[in-house]
């Protein structure tokens, strides 16, 4: 069964006395930002229990699933215990895919201690899937995983909390004014609470930091890159790129804000051609007011074969930010991540 977790909780679990890892983990979640801390203190523990090397595969229904089988069959040169993470970014492995996670599960339920940890992560599934041969395959051989969306009404608490964890307090008018101010988007909830964090000392914060915090925003933002993509405003993406570069932002943070996106307008996209209830789904997505708009006008622009693409292309934009070669791709990874914002913009927008 998956457990609705959080990465706290999940730390917690971990921790707990006499509990050992499982062979397989499955994560999943729409909150970018809560998944990547989930699948973080796996990570940490797998580090701790002995688990050195890392191999990381981004994989969807076209790829080859033959190379997951033999990444768990090979040995490390150095006898080093490996965690795999295996990326599915759209959910759906096909049916190689699914056969291979079945043989995978089954492997896990008959191996308490592995050599090799396996760690897949996913969007949240749908009902249809989580009854699916392959998922259920998953629950069996190891832990679920599922993190939980932060709805609107829970969202000035949970910045609350956030805060507390760097010793700072604010009182309830303010949390609920940052809500307000994020739109419900936890990593610009995220961001402000770390700028909290630098700008201020521990303890009670003022209403009026808090609000001068908030307001006094970068010229260039990763938001206001992401709405101008959406736009097809190709000049203001390019500004937008090169002003966020001069500014020192941290790449990683604008593939996140750019890629999650592309990732969640695919989603759409795939919806609306399956006749799919596309309101429903972008409400779930938390994809509303202005930002409902831009993203309706980009979905109207872009071709919807252009989505899968630009996934596959976020992907590798952030290989390269790792420091590995991809084929096909320029050796600068800020330079594809123009590319990759473009595949967007330059798709029936203004010159």
């Amino acid at each position: 069964m998956a457990q609705p977790l959080d990465a706290d909780r999940l730390a917690e679990h971990l921790q707990r006395p006499g509990n050992r890892l499982a062979p397989l983990y499955t994560v999943s979640g729409d909150e970018p930002l809560l998944v990547t801390e989930a699948v973080d203190v796996l990570r940490a523990s797998a580090r701790n229990a002995g688990y050195t090397d890392r191999l990381s595969m981004v994989m969807d229904a076209r790829s080859d699933w033959s190379s997951v089988t033999a990444a768990t069959q090979s040995v490390s040169l150095f006898g080093d215990r490996r965690i795999l993470e295996i990326k599915i970014p759209t959910g759906k492995p096909g049916k190689a895919g699914a056969d291979t996670l079945s043989r995978l599960a089954e492997q896990a339920e008959k191996q308490a201690d592995p050599d090799t940890l396996v760690l897949i992560s996913l969007p949240r599934l749908d009902k249809a899937t989580r009854e699916s041969r392959w998922v259920q395959a998953l629950s069996r051989g190891g832990m679920m995983v599922d993190i939980a969306s932060i709805e609107r009404g829970r969202l000035p608490a949970w910045i609350g909390m956030r805060l507390a964890r760097q010793n700072q307090r604010a009182d309830n008018a303010t949390l609920q004014w940052m809500a307000d101010k994020v739109e419900g988007n936890l990593l610009a909830a995220h961001q402000e609470i770390q700028k909290l964090g630098l700008l201020y000392p521990e303890g009670q914060l003022a209403a009026e930091d808090v609000e001068r915090a908030v307001l006094n925003v970068a010229r260039y933002d990763v938001f206001g890159l992401r709405d101008a993509m959406l736009a097809g405003d190709t000049g203001r993406t390019i500004r937008m790129i090169d002003g966020l570069r001069a500014e020192g932002e941290a790449l990683p943070l604008v593939l996140w804000a750019v890629g999650e996106e592309i990732r969640l307008l695919a989603r759409v996209a795939e919806a609306r051609a399956l006749g799919q209830d596309v309101n429903g789904l972008m409400r779930r997505l938390r994809i509303f007011g202005a930002h409902e708009r831009l993203a309706l006008q980009a979905l109207g622009r872009v071709q919807p074969g252009v989505w899968p693409a630009a996934v596959q292309h976020a992907h590798e934009v952030d290989r390269l930010i790792k420091g590995l070669s991809v084929p096909g791709r320029l050796s600068d990874p800020w330079e594809e991540m123009t590319r990759l914002a473009l595949r967007v913009a330059a798709a029936g927008g203004r010159p």
